[in-house]
């Protein structure tokens, strides 16, 4: 079968012929129906090396990319029960050790055992006709087909995990800010419209994105510019929001975003876009905090399929063959692509 995989650090990827695996034990193979393409892949095509990110030092640079991924179970490894053939689902990225604190606290996420290598990110797969994965990892689809689904996985969990994260701030007269409305951000602009009471403020450079934001339900939406800061505080009677969101992660994007949050307030990074914020004394109000978000756990993933399928929220998904994976990649990178590209079988 074919299968696109990374050709080396920093050298980006290329199509391959290689063996349809076999499911091994708690294993399921996956007939794919959809697989995300995401600005990490970009990452770790031409930027990411095991020099400037030392947890990849024991990771082999020849798998098979796409972490976003849904599909139809085609056969079930030894072990498995409680699945069928035919059955669609869409794969955790996480495929977390199960064992330690983290995990049996059901926040997976952030599982503290050996390096977590799952389908996509350091071990094969969804860009290519068939995947393996670990049947724990699963969460079964009933309405939805894999090919809309399949940016849950990432998109849809990394936002609503950082959003979840901040429920506790984002009382009804506290306002959220979301800045750039991209492949994460869009679906964080729905789950906030769904999941809080507050106003849901915007911010992207593109114009396209802001459509797309006003059609989710943003209350106010503006574009990044010289303006925006005064904007948000005119929009907050000079308070700011409560719950600050950067899906870019570069210095003036971290920057906005503590200029923006309110006292006790909360900003969260998720976008890796390398950025740094230098922390001291009045850097932030009062009893502000900053952090990062990573992922989400199986249970956050249960939840936004259940949204989903419910018809409350779903990915905006705009679909590429898979011969068309380099073109997908190329628009995404161009900022070219509305919400999420999504690669379906030829």
């Amino acid at each position: 079968m074919k299968a696109y995989k990374l050709a080396g650090w920093t050298k980006g990827g290329h199509f391959v012929d290689v063996a349809k695996p076999e499911p091994g034990a708690g294993e399921v193979l996956i007939k794919m129906g959809g697989a995300g393409v995401c600005h990490s892949d970009l990452h770790i095509m031409h930027e990411w090396t095991p020099e400037n990110m030392p947890e990849l030092a024991s990771v082999d640079y020849d798998f098979t990319l796409g972490h976003e991924n849904g599909g139809f179970i085609e056969a079930l490894g030894s072990g498995v029960s409680g699945w069928d053939v035919g059955q669609p689902v869409v794969v955790s990225p996480v495929w977390a050790c199960r064992r330690c604190a983290a995990c049996l606290g059901g926040d997976d996420a952030y599982c503290e055992g050996p390096t977590m290598l799952s389908g996509g990110l350091g071990r094969d797969g969804g860009l290519a006709s068939h995947m393996v994965a670990p049947a724990h990892a699963l969460i079964a689809l009933t309405n939805l087909e894999p090919s809309e689904a399949a940016p849950l996985t990432d998109a849809g969990l990394t936002s609503y995990h950082a959003v979840k994260h901040s429920l506790g701030v984002l009382t009804p007269d506290a306002a959220a800010l979301v800045i750039g409305v991209g492949g994460l951000g869009h679906m964080a602009v729905a789950y906030l419209r769904e999941l809080t009471g507050g106003p849901v403020i915007a911010v992207d450079r593109s114009e396209a994105a802001r459509k797309m934001a006003t059609d989710l339900g943003a209350d106010l939406v503006l574009d990044s510019n010289e303006n925006t800061a005064a904007a948000v505080k005119e929009a907050t009677a000079g308070l700011g929001a409560g719950a600050v969101f950067d899906f870019v992660g570069i210095d003036t994007t971290m920057a906005m975003a503590a200029s923006l949050v309110r006292k006790r307030g909360k900003v969260t990074v998720v976008g890796l876009g390398g950025g740094t914020f230098p922390l001291s004394y009045g850097a932030l109000p009062v009893a502000a905090t900053i952090g990062f978000t990573f992922g989400g756990s199986l249970v956050d993933l249960a939840e936004i399929v259940a949204l989903a399928e419910s018809g409350r929220v779903r990915p905006h998904v705009q679909h590429f063959a898979f011969s068309q994976i380099e073109q997908a990649y190329h628009d995404l990178h161009e900022g070219k692509v509305n919400g999420r590209a999504v690669i379906v079988p030829d």
